[in-house]
């Protein structure tokens, strides 16, 4: 079970002021390509499954690294999602292919393909898998110093859609309810406004527009 504080900012200047706050304490950033995959009837996404590739770096053509991931039956209350998750490394080379021949997923050898396979029935000649689509996000990665902000690592999301754009800070933690103190009084001292997410970055893409 993945449990995260997901919090929502407005707009670009929160964005702009919140990164400015954190800078100094900024480890990496990330650029990410999410997609997902499905069969043409979507049994995944009716069943609030999603299967995503998620490949790393600037250059399309030529990722740092891939991870594959299922995550299911999400759930998310005043800012704290949880969701069941399991990922995998897959080779990047291989992740292209199935870009651009999303059936050639199926014949893939990893634990999640043969999971989506048994419990859905997708990935076989009957429901090839098909590429949904997808997002691209910016991941700022911060870590907290200790203290009184538990020393947390938090990650500053820019997610770009075709139909635009959101604000995300988030941050995995085995202790929501502090965690998510810490968030939003770091996001008070910074002067960020900012509300409880309600719906995940799945249920935009899905959905065809920005949710809350």
């Amino acid at each position: 079970m993945e449990v995260e504080i997901k919090l929502r900012l407005p707009d670009t200047a929160a964005h702009r002021r919140l990164s400015s706050f954190l800078a100094p304490r900024l480890r990496r950033t990330d650029a990410q390509r999410n997609l997902f995959f499905d069969a043409a009837a979507r049994p995944l996404a009716a069943a609030t499954a999603a299967l995503r590739v998620r490949l790393y770096g600037l250059d399309d053509r030529a990722p740092s690294r891939a991870v594959l991931a299922l995550k299911r039956r999400p759930r998310i209350d005043a800012g704290v999602s949880r969701v069941e998750e399991v990922e995998e490394p897959l080779d990047p080379a291989i992740a292209l292919a199935c870009v651009d021949d999303p059936a050639s997923l199926g014949g893939v050898e990893s634990p999640i393909i043969r999971l989506v396979s048994e419990e859905y029935g997708v990935g076989g000649d009957a429901a090839p898998f098909v590429c949904l689509g997808g997002f691209r996000n910016t991941r700022a990665v911060y870590q907290l110093e200790e203290g009184d902000t538990l020393g947390l690592v938090v990650e500053l999301d820019e997610t770009r859609f075709d139909f635009g754009t959101n604000y995300e800070l988030e941050c995995e933690t085995a202790e929501p309810e502090q965690a998510k103190q810490v968030l939003e009084r770091l996001l008070t001292v910074a002067g960020v406004p900012y509300e409880y997410s309600r719906s995940n970055k799945f249920a935009c893409f899905m959905a065809g527009k920005l949710l809350p």
